[in-house]
């Protein structure tokens, strides 16, 4: 007999959920877990997945959701209470309660929205606040948290007026999501002289004079609202300044850390997805008179595409435990780093033998194939976003080696 918490919840499907939503035991997730995890979905099934689709033909997701979804407390739930304008956490979820384990539960149920609809929606929670809150001044926080920024790291030079009043930004940058609506930009520039000691981490008001931003169409993700920013003679008080000058490579990195994991949370949903939509098709696609799924080269594909995506859930988990008892300062990046490769080689080939049991259904938009052909288009990038594989893989081993001879290691 099942226990209580191991009741059915979502598809009922082979692999189609994490294992602990309806088959195994964990020790990571108790009933404020399993309350907030109900509160995600039911929210996304009423106010997000109908509409989703829509968002994404019109490229873009319409500011009276995306001041909604606000509100659930879903887009700003790693936000200090204080700058939350009286939004509670979302799920009525008491303060002393959440931890990063309700972190992977938001970020994994969200990825079931495909396109570029979350990133419409929640984009700057990810990648834009974090700096300020992690290191902005209190002013700085009271300023900004309170509404909402972006952030890309691309070269671009900022030098000090002869007033010493203003940063004075050149340069441009790409791939910046909500840059068309957006009210601020955290931004990287280039302050001091080459190499991560001269870079540092400017809030700039995207009402300023020079600053200009224009759509940039991409395969997928559309409702992102990607953008290309060119600044140009752009004044930015000092004071808009996040942590000290040229020590921002420091705080990017910090950043990339939660934003890779969150990436590598996205891609294993997606993944999941695929799985689940490939294995109901293959039940009900008769051919040489059976269903696909009585094939036994079509049944291992479903079985190498589960091996892959509960192993590497399993290691995410456990990521989110050290995290949870160390904190994000941490040696964790290389992990992370190799979790997020994991998963877009995960996602890719799930993707793939999907669409190969699928055959045209799978290259169609719309129909029972619909959800992987949109998870083609967007998956790239998933897989490039965030730094791709041969960059971060040098990364993780490099981090891995210097972090063993800490410990004493003679390599």
């Amino acid at each position: 007999m099942a226990h209580e918490h191991l009741k059915p919840f979502g598809s009922l499907d082979p692999f189609a959920e994490p294992a602990w939503y309806n088959a195994l035991d964990s020790p990571y997730y108790n009933d404020s877990h399993r309350t907030f995890r109900k509160f995600v979905r039911d929210y996304l099934e009423t106010n997000v997945l109908p509409y989703s689709e829509q968002w994404e033909k019109d490229g873009f997701v319409p500011l009276e959701e995306r001041v909604k979804y606000a509100r659930s407390g879903l887009a700003f739930a790693e936000l200090p209470k204080e700058y939350r304008r009286g939004i509670p956490l979302p799920g009525g979820i008491p303060e002393e309660q959440w931890d990063i384990f309700h972190q992977l539960i938001l970020h994994d149920e969200t990825s079931r929205v495909h396109g570029g609809a979350m990133g419409g929606l929640a984009g700057t929670s990810v990648i834009g606040l974090p700096p300020i809150i992690k290191y902005g001044t209190q002013e700085q926080k009271d300023k900004y948290l309170p509404g909402g920024s972006d952030l890309a790291s691309l070269r671009t030079t900022a030098k000090k007026s002869p007033d010493g009043k203003y940063y004075v930004v050149n340069g441009h940058k790409k791939w910046i999501s909500g840059a068309l609506s957006a009210t601020h930009m955290t931004t990287a520039v280039r302050t001091g002289g080459p190499g991560k000691g001269g870079v540092s981490i400017l809030v700039i008001p995207t009402n300023s004079k020079g600053f200009s931003a224009r759509k940039i169409e991409n395969s997928g993700v559309n409702a992102a609202e990607t953008a290309w920013v060119d600044l140009e003679d752009v004044h930015v008080p000092v004071e808009n300044l996040v942590g000290p000058e040229n020590e921002g490579f420091r705080i990017l990195m910090h950043n990339f850390n939660s934003e890779r994991f969150i990436m590598a949370i996205h891609m294993n949903r997606k993944a999941r997805v695929c799985l689940e939509v490939a294995l109901d098709y293959s039940h009900s696609r008769i051919t040489f008179g059976k269903p696909l799924i009585s094939h036994q080269i079509i049944r291992h594909k479903f079985v190498t595409m589960a091996r892959y995506i509960e192993s590497h859930w399993a290691w995410l988990e456990q990521i989110a435990y050290h995290i949870k008892l160390n904190g994000w300062e941490s040696d964790i990046a290389s992990r992370i780093a190799l979790a997020k490769i994991h998963a877009g080689r995960i996602l890719e080939l799930a993707n793939r033998e999907a669409q190969q049991v699928l055959g045209g259904a799978g290259y169609q938009r719309g129909g029972v194939g619909g959800l992987v052909e949109l998870i083609s288009r967007d998956l790239r990038m998933q897989v490039v976003g965030g730094g791709s594989e041969e960059i971060l893989s040098d990364l993780a081993l490099r981090q891995e080696l210097t972090a063993a001879r800490k410990r004493g290691s003679m390599l």
